[in-house]
């Protein structure tokens, strides 16, 4: 086990493959004392606090400066802990869970008694994930107890796939980070609902509406307003309109816009971000995006957090196509932008 002395936080590496047990007990014992540890997911790097721990679990809120109204996703083990987190467990929930757990799906589904209020807003609904990144699931089972752990970063910015990323916004804020190197998918789960009678994407992820619709009825999914309130509790966390946000001016435009741009060579602060693997011929800052989703949006927040600062005044986006398989990225980058 490595400790390094990057911040006031503490951060301790692992092998992301293989988690030592040793590395991981050290987390483990940090949670178990109603601590709060930053760790690798698949998608993003997690906040974590024990899930049964009213105490632990306001920690997370007060680090994030998250308001109380926005509910925390529960990271569990295995199947049997999901199910006991829940008053019912539709089919529909069994089917999507045997699909794609573990991995980047996060199930709302009605809560039992079990799940303190502080999780879940006071309401009477639950967010779910069984994690697919070694660490996370080492983590969950040392601790022996569900993990609340929404993205390690302040609320409403950019969330982090690093944990450099972690210590921009957290250090000093929290007891420790487990850092595993970089995530592999990059933007936060897919969030279905299987409250009412048909199963309702909430935010979309990068296991997309195609995918999920071979495994329930085809068109039994719906769609609900994923903007809400921001006083009202909301039964889902990812659904403010401003999210994942860099702290300077992100501006989206369509191909044609960008392309002007890139040959009017941009101007003094302006970062340009786009391409989509087309040959760009400019004299501007330019970072030139990948076409394919999945490392689009592996590389995305990287690329915000990486021009997120003081020589930058603004960010411009080139807007990716549309389609199923993007729109977990557009709707990071319009909430971005809000």
């Amino acid at each position: 086990m490595t400790k390094i002395s990057r911040s006031s936080t503490e951060v301790i590496e692992v092998d992301p493959h293989a988690p030592d047990v040793e590395t991981i007990e050290v987390a483990a014992e940090v949670l178990r004392d109603d601590g709060i540890v930053a760790f690798p997911t698949e998608t993003v790097y997690g906040l974590g606090a024990r899930a049964s721990s009213p105490v632990a679990v306001q920690k997370v809120f007060d680090a994030k400066g998250r308001p109380a109204t926005n509910p925390l996703i529960l990271h569990v083990a295995d199947l049997d802990q999901a199910r006991r987190l829940a008053a019912t467990w539709p089919e529909a929930a069994q089917r999507l869970a045997e699909a794609f757990w573990p991995g980047p799906l996060t199930l709302v589904v009605r809560r039992s008694e079990r799940v303190v209020d502080e999780v879940c807003a006071g309401l009477d609904t639950v967010a779910i994930r069984m994690p697919a990144h070694p660490v996370a699931r080492a983590l969950v089972e040392a601790v022996g107890d569900p993990l609340a752990a929404p993205s390690a970063n302040r609320y409403t910015e950019v969330s982090p796939t690093t944990a450099d990323h972690v210590l921009k916004g957290l250090s000093g804020r929290i007891d420790l980070v487990v850092d595993g190197g970089a995530t592999e998918v990059g933007v936060e789960s897919t969030l279905v609902s299987v409250v009412g009678e048909k199963p309702t994407v909430l935010r979309p992820g990068m296991i997309d509406r195609s995918q999920l619709s071979k495994v329930v009825e085809l068109g039994g999914l719906g769609d609900e307003e994923r903007v809400v309130d921001e006083s009202e509790p909301r039964h889902s966390p990812g659904l403010s309109r401003r999210h994942y946000s860099p702290g300077v001016t992100l501006r989206l435009v369509e191909s044609k816009e960008f392309i002007r741009l890139c040959e009017d060579e941009g101007q003094r602060g302006m970062v340009l971000v786009g391409g989509l693997g087309a040959p760009i011929d400019s004299d501007a800052a330019f970072v030139e995006m990948p076409p394919e989703p999945e490392e689009y949006a592996r590389q995305l927040y990287s690329v915000l957090h990486r021009f997120d600062g003081d020589d930058v005044d603004e960010i411009i986006v080139e807007m990716p196509p549309e389609g199923q398989r993007w729109e977990a990225i557009r709707d990071r980058l319009r909430r971005a932008a809000d």
